[in-house]
Order: structure tokens, then C-alpha cells, then sequence
């Protein structure tokens, strides 16, 4: 049975993408992978975490297997997100350029904000993935 564990995907200090896990989670190692877009962070880090498999293995260790629940920062999500500000400001009722500010980690949203931008982003996938084309 594998653990759930979150994997937190932020800005990088050179505008790079980070993905760890908390080093309070419940696994006896730390995980990180980077790269200059969210899909080559995820690869790395997703990298990482075959590595410190075979490296239980090689050391007849029990290794613990994990599911990665990946969840983002805003700015990570604004700029990795396929809608565009436009969009999300319509869906949201969030001023355009105030979701700039969160882009660019000008400004931090409040949780209501974060909450609203989650349930218009949710409401989409919901929306859209009854579509059929015919």
C-alpha cells in the first residue's frame, strides 16, 4: 500500500520550478527536483525519487512507496496554467492585473482569493470534461 504524500511545486530563486516534499512527511528521506519548466521539475524530481529506490534496493532496504499528490504555489500555477488572466479574471471576478501581481509574487492572494481561483479552476475541469465530440 503506498502513502500520499504532497509534493509542493514553487518558483525557483532563478525562475526555475522547485518540487519538494516536506521534510516532516512521514518518509525517511527528502525530495527535490528542479528544471526550467513544471514538466522537466517533475521529471527530476520524479528521477530522484527512482533513485532513492534503487538505492534501498542496493542496500536490502524496505522502501517505502509513495503517491505524489502535487500541489502549487500561485505564481507557480499562474504561469504554468493553461487559462489565460483574462480568463481566470472573468471566472473569478479577481481584477487582471491584480493576478499579474500574484504572477510575479508582487502581492500574495489571501486565502479566500486562492480559494476562488481553485473552485473557477475547478468548475472548468468539471464543465469541460463531460465534452463529446461526435
Amino acid at each position: 500500500m503506498s502513502k500520499k504524500i504532497k509534493a509542493f511545486i514553487e518558483i525557483g530563486e532563478k525562475l526555475d520550478y522547485d518540487i519538494w516534499i516536506d521534510l516532516e512527511a512521514d518518509v525517511p528521506f527528502g525530495l527535490l527536483g528542479q528544471g526550467k519548466t513544471i514538466l522537466e521539475a517533475k521529471q527530476d524530481f520524479l528521477g530522484c525519487y527512482e533513485d532513492m529506490r534503487n538505492s534501498y534496493r542496493k542496500r536490502k532496504k524496505e522502501f517505502p512507496e509513495i503517491e505524489f499528490e502535487f500541489v502549487y504555489d500561485i505564481p507557480s500555477f499562474l504561469k504554468y496554467s493553461p487559462f489565460p488572466l483574462t480568463w481566470l479574471s472573468d471566472a473569478t471576478g479577481i481584477n487582471k492585473k491584480q493576478l499579474s501581481h500574484y504572477t510575479t509574487e508582487h502581492r500574495n492572494p489571501s486565502r479566500a482569493t486562492l480559494v476562488k481561483i481553485q473552485d473557477a479552476v475547478n468548475k472548468f475541469v468539471a464543465d469541460y470534461s463531460q465534452v463529446c465530440f461526435v
